[in-house]
């Protein structure tokens, strides 16, 4: 193309610009999708300088567009801020006085197993975090093996490797038995609420999947530092299984509901994500199956990670507010399965969004941090803030640039999952001092 021509065309694509930016605004929603651009005003420099967000905006008053307030039209009304409420929190109470029958259950590893349950979202998948935990209290109280697994793993662990077969064949998790998930789409959930401790069942039946009457599954540690020294597994007395090394085939009819590799004495913590999941699940699951695991296996702390998932989705604070209630909820059932159990929540971490090109703290995760902060002094449980403890607002960027956490702004990497699970360790073991 001869130059004349290329800067015709280059001419005609800015003036097609300008157009554009004299007869819309600089932002438009359709349906969900809100796209910008800048006014004629700011390419031309002619506008004054905006104030520095952080004069804009407080930790305790953060301006955000309230999207459900949009009308679904071309052209939107001008943003109204949200002032997010004050949220009085007192800070120098230290949580883990709330940790105290955990701590003084402890004494007895030398004769007996204390179960520690780690419930969270995505950020503890792999085991991530709980792993960290695990290794700091067996280390000071011993025990050994990661306790609990489901029958399939859909999601592969960094300390244990599965295998399963059907009918002598190696499957793929997702072409194992059917599987029900109390947090999962409707579509796989029951009705009963029988899903056993971690949320979900594998049904062993033929009339669902072919050659699930006969499964042999494989799981191998990854690490071989503290080798299990037994077997337990969570099934309907219609399931027989046998045990040889790290395999277990199992035959029959009915619900399993986990594996789990452990010891006889000593601290077990069982990792036990639950993707996309806001938390509030629990009330859903059959409160006698969880009673009976909770006083039968000697869960001593119960730890509930959760409310990242509520924040790239929500910008009104009433909404937030709705969830954390919803939390509470969820604690108190909680208290009500394990009444001799203590509970530790994990907040949500710094969390990142773009918003005209620049990387920034969703406005929402202080906000939520600290309801869910008082909530827990509240109820009288133990509370750790991954957002305080990264740095607060914008701390996610810097661990993007160490290599801690992902381009998304949202999940750690393996390291920076590692650097957290080892913060929460070093705290529940400190305040033992």
């Amino acid at each position: 193309m001869r130059p004349y021509k290329v800067l015709l065309f280059i001419a005609a694509v800015m003036a097609c610009m300008a157009v554009l930016c004299i007869v819309l605004p600089g932002r438009v929603v359709i349906a969900e999708y809100e796209l910008r651009w800048p006014t004629l005003a700011e390419v031309m420099g002619s506008t004054d300088s905006p104030e520095p967000i952080e004069n804009l905006y407080t930790p305790d008053t953060l301006g955000v567009l309230d999207t459900l307030e949009i009308p679904e039209t071309l052209e939107s009304p001008k943003p109204q801020p949200v002032v997010i409420p004050k949220v009085q929190v007192d800070s120098t109470v230290d949580s883990r006085i709330f940790l105290q029958r955990f701590y003084n259950s402890l004494s007895e590893t030398g004769s007996r197993t204390v179960r520690v349950l780690h419930y969270g979202d995505s950020q503890i998948e792999e085991d991530r975090m709980s792993q960290q935990i695990r290794e700091a209290l067996q280390a000071k109280y011993g025990g050994s093996g990661v306790g609990l697994m489901p029958l399939a793993q859909t999601i592969p662990t960094r300390t244990v490797k599965q295998q399963l077969y059907m009918s002598g064949h190696l499957v793929q998790p997702a072409q194992g038995p059917q599987r029900y998930l109390v947090y999962g789409p409707k579509r796989d959930q029951r009705e009963d609420g029988l899903y056993g401790v971690m949320g979900q069942v594998a049904m062993m039946n033929d009339s669902l999947v072919e050659g699930s009457e006969q499964i042999m599954a494989i799981c191998t540690p990854q690490d071989r530092t503290r080798p299990y020294t037994q077997w337990q597994i969570f099934a309907d007395p219609t399931i027989d299984y046998t045990l040889s090394g790290d395999t277990v085939r199992l035959s029959g009819r009915g619900a399993v509901y986990g594996l789990s590799q452990e010891c006889d004495t000593g601290v077990i913590v069982d990792n036990i994500p639950m993707r996309g999941c806001l938390g509030l699940v629990f009330t859903k699951m059959d409160s006698t199956q969880l009673s009976t695991f909770y006083r039968d296996r000697n869960v001593r702390l119960i730890i509930m990670q959760f409310g990242g998932n509520a924040i790239p989705s929500n910008r009104n604070p009433g909404t937030i507010s709705a969830i954390v209630k919803g939390l509470r909820d969820q604690v108190r059932y909680v208290q009500t399965c394990a009444p001799q159990a203590d509970i530790l929540f994990i907040g949500p971490s710094d969390m990142l969004t773009q918003t005209d090109g620049e990387w920034q703290t969703y406005p929402m995760v202080p906000y939520m941090d600290r309801l869910l902060h008082k909530m827990a002094l509240e109820e009288n449980i133990a509370y750790f803030s991954l957002y305080q403890w990264m740095g607060g607002a914008g701390s996610m960027m810097r661990w993007q640039e160490v290599g801690l956490a992902g381009a998304d702004g949202v999940h750690f990497t393996r390291s920076g999952a590692r650097k957290a699970g080892n913060a929460v360790a070093n705290w529940i073991v400190d305040g033992l001092d």
